[in-house]
């Protein structure tokens, strides 16, 4: 980790000298918020980046170092930096992610689309019946090259090693013996078409995303769609389609995230996929997902401050190792909920909210739009 930290910042650095002309803005901001999985979280973030300036163009800046820095009370934690420039060098979009991640109360419910909750396993001696901690240091490096118009090529490498930790008490974890510890080399190829008006906050346009990955003993072929109207004034739609199948045979580890041209997310269920169910509420090497939003905006002045208040749809299942992927109504867990989000200027962004599926509510909160 120290290694691609390290080479995350020569690139920073080294990419410095070729632009001295350029504008560079730091600022620093903490904040704190409460997740219904891991309890109160306080973090802190260090912004370090070239703005595009008057260009009237959908990247936030030209280059950016992240680095993000978070624990809460239930005992996970968050070290993350990023580096990425994608719009430094003309037609081309460098990124290099690392970030060491505790879960420390992960949801594990079992296999499957059909898993069982009952909410009578969860007693005084089983408190972490549907528990697990899981922690992930790992590094993600991803190249893309525009071809030509709003179609750019995509490359990408990735090491990262998971492992799960029995929490006190009897649970479903530890009556699974394909939850072991694994370490992930995978190598990425695929498409991007992308019209959006603005990457951080987009109000129009779509993104395609055709994308495959290859790692040990398996392999990830991933799907998605992201579309996005403005009709009239401040009003806001937003909708996602994305399904991924897996070859070969898939560890616990790899099933438990989709794959995107950005990070991968968990999936199925959480902030990024399936909101209103406990994240990776369903595990399956084959994923189907969906969704509705509609974005209103009280306060708008583009490029300084945006407030909207969100309602949206989700849905989604997963498929079992003896089924082929398929696009299906059959079967869909669905969730509802509401949001609040705050963008400030061209790359900061917080949303707050609630979500609504068949076991209840979840508190959501995230610093990008869950698609």
């Amino acid at each position: 980790m120290r290694v691609w930290l390290g080479m995350a910042g020569l690139l920073f650095v080294g990419a410095q000298p070729l632009t001295a002309q350029r504008e560079w803005h730091s600022k620093v901001y903490p904040f704190a918020y409460y997740k219904s999985s891991d309890g109160y979280w306080v973090a802190a973030r260090y912004d370090r980046s070239s703005p595009i300036g008057f260009a009237d163009r959908p990247e936030s800046e030209a280059a950016a170092l992240n680095v993000e820095a978070g624990a809460s009370t239930q005992g996970s934690y968050k070290v993350l930096a990023d580096v990425h420039a994608p719009a430094l060098w003309d037609g081309w979009r460098i990124r290099l992610t690392g970030w060491a991640i505790r879960d420390n109360r992960l949801g594990f419910y079992g296999l499957g689309n059909d898993a069982p909750y009952s909410a009578d396993s969860v007693t005084g001696d089983a408190p972490y019946f549907y528990r697990v901690s899981r922690t992930r240091p790992a590094a993600r490096l991803t190249v893309q090259r525009r071809l030509v118009g709003h179609l750019r090529l995509l490359a990408g490498v990735g090491l990262a090693r998971t492992t799960f930790r029995d929490l006190p008490g009897p649970g479903v974890f530890g009556q699974d013996s394909t939850a072991v510890a694994f370490t992930d080399k995978t190598v990425r190829a695929g498409l991007v078409f992308d019209t959006r008006d603005n990457e951080i906050a987009p109000h129009s346009g779509v993104i395609l995303e055709a994308l495959f990955a290859s790692g040990p003993g398996y392999t990830r072929t991933t799907g998605s769609a992201r579309v996005f109207v403005h009709p009239l004034g401040r009003v806001f739609f937003a909708a996602r389609l994305a399904g991924e199948g897996m070859g070969g045979t898939a560890p616990l580890a790899p099933q438990l995230e989709m794959e995107s041209s950005e990070r991968p997310f968990s999936a199925l269920g959480g902030y990024r996929s399936l909101r209103g169910y406990y994240d990776v509420r369903f595990i399956g090497p084959g994923k189907l997902l969906g969704g509705l939003e509609v974005r209103y905006a009280p306060v708008w002045a583009p490029s300084a401050v945006e407030l909207l208040v969100v309602g949206f749809y989700d849905a989604g299942r997963v498929f079992g190792p003896a089924e082929s992927f398929r696009l299906t109504t059959q079967g869909l867990h669905q969730s509802v909920g509401v949001e609040l989000a705050a963008r400030i200027q061209r790359n900061s962004l917080f949303v707050v909210g609630a979500g609504r599926g068949s076991e209840g509510v979840q508190l959501l909160f995230g610093t990008q739009w869950s698609y």
